[in-house]
């Protein structure tokens, strides 16, 4: 059973709606105050975690410890260069099978999942192998 939704998570999912892409909670933040919505960052940071915790939102922790959320839609997978950062987001989802397969041997209630590489960009692979024959 799903919790009532208070108007702060409302305000919210609105804005995620709109953008249709992944936001830090800081920018989030930004953008509600520019639409004239008093609320305070540690209540967008609340009303994140309890979107979360219904299934409703998803959150993605880039390498530089940075959370970005969005709407829970399909899966997202990325290739993610741990030099400048660059993300990737790539189209095969090789754990569907997977996925089901934990939900009916546990009996867990998935709400999604992520997949996310991390290594190399070619730019930066090319200013390593630069830099290393110098």
């Amino acid at each position: 059973m799903k919790a009532r939704l208070t108007r702060s998570q409302e305000q919210i999912l609105k804005v995620l709606k709109k953008l249709n892409r992944a936001i830090s909670a800081q920018d989030l933040y930004v953008d509600l105050r520019k639409q004239n919505q008093s609320m305070g960052l540690a209540t967008v940071y609340r009303s994140l975690e309890a979107l979360k915790l219904e299934g409703v939102i998803q959150v993605r922790t880039l390498i530089k410890g940075e959370s970005l959320y969005s709407l829970v839609q399909e899966d997202r997978h990325h290739l993610t260069c741990l030099q400048c950062g660059q993300s990737i987001a790539i189209e095969e989802c090789p754990v569907h099978e997977l996925e089901q397969s934990l939900h009916q041997s546990h009996q867990f209630k998935i709400f999604y999942h992520t997949l996310e590489f991390f290594g190399l960009c070619p730019q930066c692979q090319q200013k390593d192998s630069v830099g290393s024959t110098t």
